[in-house]
């Protein structure tokens, strides 16, 4: 499919998610995430050595904005990637960024 192709509402979409995405916190996140992984939030917020409420915060935009999804066993909660496709626009970037 062609940009061009995409309605207003796709477009849109992809740039609520792109301003998720856009955040240093949040890209370490997606990176974590990467190759199908799924973390709890203590996994998370000691992989990058911030509170754990601050990690939840992030989590939560993440969410809300249909990046990550999640799911519960018993008392643990695991954050995955919702588009496994969205690890690609994060190597893209950081490709970018050398």
């Amino acid at each position: 499919m062609e940009i061009s192709e995409l309605t207003f509402e796709q477009l849109d979409n992809a740039s609520s998610i792109l301003k998720a995405i856009a955040h240093p916190i949040r890209i370490s996140i997606l990176k974590y995430l990467d190759n199908g992984k799924k973390l709890t939030v203590t996994e998370i917020h000691q992989l990058l050595g911030i509170e754990q409420s601050t990690t939840s915060h992030h989590l939560g935009i993440l969410k809300d904005k249909g990046v990550l999804s999640s799911t519960r066993d018993g008392k643990n909660t695991y954050y995955f990637l919702k588009h496994r496709s969205l690890a690609h626009v994060v190597e893209c970037v950081s490709k970018c960024s050398q």
